[in-house]
């Protein structure tokens, strides 16, 4: 009995031990290479990734109306409990003043600060992942052109076991596929621009895709709408099973440029800064974007 015990215990600790290597936190770029990483961004270019990216959208102060003072603190209310998106204004305290290029690539492309720990998926780098380095670069560059803000977000509330950060670990192993999208050469380069900016930076199918238990997108049912972080409202299909089947490409350059339907009506709600952000983007990008999604095939609606 005792030897059994003895082996059952050795199984035990060699299982945590695979555990804790397992899910460790793994960079994808080393801080000590930083210096290979700093050079050759571009402010301009930047502005666009921020733009698509919505990066204001969470991370800008509340309370006060400049979208360009990102001290964060926004409540993002979920299942799992409130995130509150942190300050990444150029401030070295407070912000991310003291990150280096490669810091924030970690951030985007795998979910690691430079700690390293696990960041959790309210920063929605399971799309980030397929950015490119060099706009991570460039929207570093941008980021350092804002103006520095004081003040932290409040720590996440989360219940357990959704406050275990190494969990993400094999969290990410599920979901965080990663890799910058190959281009088609079937398809036009307006398209594969689009491609590249609706399933990167622009995360669209963050929030117009189902969830599963897990917290993780239904891939079946990508693009076939699903509900806001709370919970309380739904989120539209976007591809060709739902209401867009009947919109054209020119109508959803509309919706994106001036956040009007072709009925008539507003985007309002979680679109409403979505669309602030994309109105400021080139004709050129908002017309990609809407030429892929116009090209996404029909998937019935999410919950029918």
């Amino acid at each position: 009995m005792r030897r059994w015990l003895l082996l059952l215990l050795l199984i035990a600790v060699a299982a945590a031990i695979a555990a804790w290597f397992v899910s460790a936190p793994r960079p994808l770029y080393a801080r000590a290479d930083w210096r290979a990483y700093e050079d050759g961004g571009d402010p301009g270019r930047g502005r666009i990734m921020f733009l698509a990216g919505g990066c204001e959208s969470c991370h800008m102060t509340p309370g006060q109306s400049d979208p360009l003072k990102l001290g964060g603190g926004y409540e993002l209310k979920t299942p799992f409990g409130s995130f509150f998106p942190p300050n990444i204004s150029p401030d070295p305290q407070d912000g991310i003043g003291g990150w280096k290029v490669v810091d924030l690539a970690n951030a985007l492309l795998v979910g690691v600060s430079p700690e390293p720990a696990h960041l959790y998926p309210a920063l929605p780098y399971t799309s980030y992942s397929h950015m490119k380095f060099e706009d991570v670069r460039d929207l570093m560059s941008y980021l350092r052109t804002l103006p520095p803000v004081k003040g932290r977000a409040p720590p996440h509330r989360l219940s357990f076991p959704f406050n275990i950060r190494r969990g993400l670990g094999f969290w990410k192993l599920l979901y965080l596929k990663g890799g910058v999208p190959a281009d088609d050469p079937t398809k036009s380069a307006a398209w594969n621009r689009g491609h590249y900016l609706v399933e990167g930076p622009g995360h669209c199918a963050e929030c117009h895709s189902p969830r599963d238990l897990f917290g993780g997108i239904v891939a079946s049912k990508r693009f076939a709408g699903g509900l806001t972080a709370d919970g309380k409202h739904k989120v539209p299909n976007i591809t060709q099973g739902g209401a867009l089947a009947k919109w054209s490409q020119s109508d959803i350059e509309t919706a994106l440029s001036l956040g009007l339907t072709p009925d008539g009506d507003s985007l309002g709600g979680d679109m409403a800064p979505v669309v602030r952000n994309l109105s400021q983007l080139p004709k050129d990008d908002i017309a990609a974007i809407a030429a892929y999604i116009k090209s996404l095939p029909a998937i019935p609606s999410a919950g029918k």
